[in-house]
């Protein structure tokens, strides 16, 4: 019932569309609902850090509305980690983490995000919060080598997930439901360093749904560097859980932790928390 009631909403909304299409107070009047969608913002408070983010549709306000409770382990760890660090956001999304570090620590922040539908929110994001000149925008995937390929997405709203570059299948192991795709430049975390200057980091936080063990793979020369790793994994990938391990523990890495919120106790996607030996 609730598929045909969002179908027939859907096919209304099309079809209102296209008539306020053919007239000028038609476009007019569409233009400044998209408008006035975009500039919508939610306040969100955690740990005395307050962030204004954009919420122009369903799941950026899910996204604002479960800021604290949606991944704690993840701003547990931002918590932990020294002010003024260095932080590489790897799956950025629209950027909520990314202004967190760098509002709550003051980290320099280099957020790659790939999506030409979330980089909008991304900056908007870091700009409504005052924060363009601690987050830097890196508009291209990651994987283990310099490459073109096309980037599979399997959604095209503002602030989805669940694409993945290079590949078919997603965060789960399995074929992708691939609905939009697009040809771009993908790099290894070693080229990005070495090609493009970005800083060593000294914390990674990586969620890309899927391809973290081809990335973790091309940059060995950035991972014995770094102080920490927070990494979503899903277990029921087993390449993914298996590689990813062995890519940190070559970097001389320690795992330390795997922790969800309780929303998420049916699945076996897990952020996993990676540090060294003298990390508490």
């Amino acid at each position: 019932m609730k598929k045909l009631i969002s179908s027939i909403l859907k096919k209304i909304i099309k079809v209102t569309i296209i008539v306020l299409g053919k007239t000028t107070i038609g476009r007019y009047i569409y233009q400044q609902v998209v408008s006035d969608a975009m500039n919508q913002t939610k306040e969100v408070i955690h740990q005395g850090v307050t962030l204004h983010l954009s919420t122009p549709n369903w799941i950026n306000k899910y996204r604002a509305d479960s800021f604290s409770t949606k991944e704690p382990e993840t701003l547990e760890w931002y918590d932990g980690i020294s002010n003024g660090s260095v932080v590489w956001d790897i799956g950025a999304n629209v950027g909520l983490y990314t202004c967190y570090a760098a509002k709550a620590r003051g980290c320099k922040v280099y957020a790659f995000e790939p999506s030409v539908f979330n980089l909008e929110l991304l900056a908007r994001n870091i700009y409504i919060n005052g924060l363009s000149d601690q987050a830097v925008i890196v508009p291209l995937p990651l994987s283990d080598n310099l490459a073109i390929n096309k980037l599979n997405m399997s959604t095209t709203d503002w602030g989805g997930a669940l694409s993945t570059f290079g590949q078919s299948y997603g965060h789960d192991g399995l074929t992708l439901n691939n609905i939009f795709e697009f040809q771009t430049l993908g790099l290894s975390m070693t080229e990005a360093m070495e090609l493009l200057k970005i800083p060593q980091p000294d914390y990674i936080k990586m969620d890309v749904d899927g391809i973290e063990h081809l990335i973790l793979k091309g940059g060995h020369s950035v991972l014995k560097h770094v102080k920490g790793v927070l990494i979503e994994i899903n277990e029921e990938f087993e390449k993914q859980t298996v590689d990813s391990a062995h890519y940190l523990r070559e970097a001389g890495l320690i795992f330390k932790e795997k922790r969800h919120a309780e929303e998420f106790n049916d699945t076996i996607c897990f952020n996993q928390i990676w540090s060294r030996s003298t990390e508490k």
